[in-house]
This record gives structure tokens, C-alpha cells and sequence, in this order.
């Protein structure tokens, strides 16, 4: 049997109009200590974007998506928070924020392997 770690995770939503509280569920973070492993999965779909808010800015949003991504890495292009230890650029990722790219709040689980665990919500919260 293998060992389960304690893991968080937060679903990434695109809000256009932060006012409406109206938002798309496109992608998900995982972050998992244990296995050292912080990464988020996202799926944009441009036409489904434009239906919900027509004239958002869509290569905007995957720009802010791409950093996202970025941070989670600890890449150079994540800049100073990329820089952070994995928990801070978690917990940055996962703050709350007003702004068109959101985070839903954090919930926690147990996974046997991270990976599988953030396949498997995002096939269950995004798709």
C-alpha cells in the first residue's frame, strides 16, 4: 500500500466581470508538499470564453494563464514570486484577488501520487 500525503488544490476560474461574480472553471492547482509538487493544468476554450463574455480579451487571459503556469514551475519567467519557495507560490497563487484570472478557495485531500490527482480533478472540475 502506498503512503497518501496530504495535498491542497484550488480550482482556476476566468472571471470577466468581477462585479457579476459570474465565472469559468478552466483549469486546476495541486500542491503537494510531501511530493514536493506545485502545478496547475488549464484548458481554454476561445469559443466557449467569447460566448460567456463577449470582447473579453482572451490573449490576455492566457497570458495571465502562461505566468501562472510559470510561477507553479519556479521558472525564471515567473519572476520574483517564481522565485518563492514552493508553499509561498502556492499561497500566492491561491490568494484571493479581484481580477479576471481567480482562484476558487483551498481545499484540501490525500493522493498516492499528485500527478493522477490533479488529472483527475481537472477531468472532474474543468471538463
Amino acid at each position: 500500500m502506498h503512503a497518501k500525503n496530504l495535498f491542497d488544490y484550488a480550482v482556476i476560474r476566468v472571471v470577466p466581470r468581477v462585479e457579476r461574480e459570474e465565472f469559468m472553471n478552466v483549469g486546476v492547482i495541486v500542491f503537494c508538499k510531501a511530493e514536493k509538487y506545485l502545478q496547475a493544468k488549464y484548458l481554454l476554450n476561445d469559443q466557449r470564453l467569447l460566448a460567456f463574455s463577449p470582447g473579453l480579451d482572451v490573449e490576455s487571459v492566457k497570458n495571465n494563464l502562461k505566468a501562472l503556469e510559470q510561477i507553479c514551475m519556479g521558472s525564471k519567467e515567473g519572476g520574483a514570486i517564481g522565485e518563492l519557495d514552493i508553499a509561498s507560490r502556492f499561497r500566492w497563487l491561491t490568494a484571493i484577488r479581484s481580477t479576471v484570472i481567480q482562484t476558487s478557495k483551498v481545499h484540501p485531500g490525500y493522493t498516492e501520487n499528485a500527478a493522477q490527482t490533479l488529472d483527475k480533478l481537472f477531468a472532474e472540475l474543468v471538463l
